[in-house]
This record gives structure tokens, C-alpha cells and sequence, in this order.
């Protein structure tokens, strides 16, 4: 009983969200889309395809989109979100990413730099650290930017938007609520899409209950090697760093990521 009404309160919910809010419906037969598409060295996977049509079908309805893009890293959720961008830049809105680091922030701003290039779309970079930051707010309120990417930064009071149709949230999870929803406000009833490798169980419920549509990318493009992960025990850590030694002599890199317990310079 109290499923069935924590499912019907949702779907009450966003029932009554799709009737009074009125969003963008937006045309995926654009120019700079198309221009996106043609550029592509690579053709998208099946599990890919399905995901564009999804978000296809959700922008092009007059409702705002909620839609949760669901997979592996490097199961290319990112140029599955460059066609949403592609197409809300067609109509003459705004896309902003928010991502939860400025490292991860400027990842997505190259890639997508690579990416929408040959579409014609500017892509600009906002984080709170960054120099020239009141350069870059100006450039965005005054529509001189297509694509905005960015942290906390965006949902800050002086960053706003020419005309935001579309945001995009990259690890949702790492999120609030109120943060989401601060993204979303700074446009008239923007459509939204989550981005997730790392599901978490409230995150699963969200969408199994109807709070969210859920497109899942199930497979890796051509030529990508499968993550493999093994556990080590405390014993064998010798035998771990022989290990990263022979693959650094062979050519290859590791990384070794470790908490930070004490401030320092490094």
C-alpha cells in the first residue's frame, strides 16, 4: 500500500506538472543538427540511436522534458546529449551543462567544443575559479553563446541566460534537489536531462515510479575494451605496484587516486 501510493503521488505529480507547464517544441529537422550529424566520424550505436529518438520525441512534444540518460562510462552519453543541443541551438535556445567539478566541467567543454564545431554552435566554459568570469556571464545574457558549461557557477544569482531551452545535469546524483531545480529555473520551463553512469537506488526509484523517463545506453561503441575491475588484498600490494611498473615500462599509464586526509600544496 505504501508503494502504490508513493507511485501514485508521483504520477499525480507530474501528471498535473505536464498539464500546467507549457515547454518548447522543438524542430529536429534544423540546419545545424543535420550539420552535426553529417560531421560525425563514427555512426552511433543501436543503444545510442534509441536514446536520440527518445529525447527526439520529448523535445518535440509541448510538455518539458525529464528524461534520465542512463550508462557506462564511455558508452557516448555525451554526443547523444550534442544532438539535444544541436536542436535547441536550431530554434534559437540556449543549452547549459552543470557539471558537479570544474575538472569534469572542462572535459565536457573540449569535448563538446570538438563535437559542435562543425554545427556552428559556440560553447563556453563557466566555473567559480575561473579569470574572466564576469566576461564570460555577459557574453551568455547576451545570447553569445549557444552551449554553457559549467559548475555550481550557473545556478549562481548573477549568471543568467539569454534564453535557456534546454539543461542538461551530468551525475546527477551528485545533486540536490533544490540544486536541479535552480538550473531549470533559469529558463521558462527548460526541458531537462540527467546524465548518470552511477545510479543510485533513490535515483532508480525515480524513474521506476514514473518520475522520470529513463533511456538506457546498454552498450559501448565499436572497439571500446570492457572495464574490468578486481579487488586487491593489503597483502598483495607489492604485488600490485610490480604490476604498474611492468605496465609503465611497457608504455602504458596508471593512475593511483587516494583520499586527501591532510591539507597540501599538491
Amino acid at each position: 500500500e505504501e508503494l502504490l501510493a508513493l507511485q501514485l503521488g508521483i504520477l499525480s505529480a507530474r501528471a498535473e506538472r505536464d498539464l500546467q507547464e507549457i515547454g518548447y517544441a522543438h524542430d529536429w529537422s534544423g540546419p545545424r543538427l543535420a550539420a552535426l550529424r553529417a560531421a560525425l566520424p563514427f555512426e552511433l550505436t543501436e543503444a545510442q540511436a534509441r536514446a536520440v529518438a527518445d529525447i527526439a520525441g520529448d523535445m518535440a512534444a509541448p510538455r518539458p522534458m525529464l528524461r534520465l540518460l542512463q550508462g557506462d562510462v564511455g558508452c557516448g552519453k555525451t554526443v547523444v546529449a550534442a544532438h539535444a543541443m544541436a536542436a535547441a541551438a536550431d530554434g534559437g535556445f540556449q543549452t547549459a551543462l552543470m557539471a558537479p567539478t570544474e575538472i569534469l566541467a572542462g572535459q565536457h567543454a573540449l569535448s563538446l567544443e570538438r563535437l559542435l564545431a562543425p554545427a556552428g554552435l559556440r560553447v563556453a566554459l563557466l566555473t567559480g575559479g575561473m579569470q574572466g568570469a564576469a566576461a564570460v556571464r555577459a557574453r551568455i545574457a547576451a545570447g553569445e553563446a549557444d552551449v554553457v558549461v559549467g559548475t555550481h557557477a550557473l545556478i549562481q544569482g548573477r549568471a543568467g541566460f539569454h534564453r535557456l531551452g534546454l539543461a542538461v545535469i551530468d551525475e546527477q546524483h551528485r545533486f540536490g534537489v533544490l540544486q536541479r531545480e535552480a538550473l531549470a529555473a533559469k529558463g521558462a520551463c527548460p526541458d531537462v536531462l540527467h546524465m548518470t553512469a552511477t545510479p543510485i537506488p533513490r535515483t532508480l526509484a525515480i524513474t521506476v515510479y514514473g518520475g522520470m523517463d529513463l533511456s538506457l545506453i546498454d552498450e559501448l561503441p565499436p572497439g571500446r575494451l570492457p572495464v574490468k575491475t578486481s579487488r586487491v588484498s593489503v597483502a598483495k600490494t607489492p604485488d600490485l605496484y610490480a604490476y604498474l611498473r611492468e605496465q609503465a615500462a611497457e608504455g602504458r599509464q596508471a593512475y593511483y587516486v587516494c583520499p586527501l586526509v591532510d591539507e597540501s600544496d599538491v
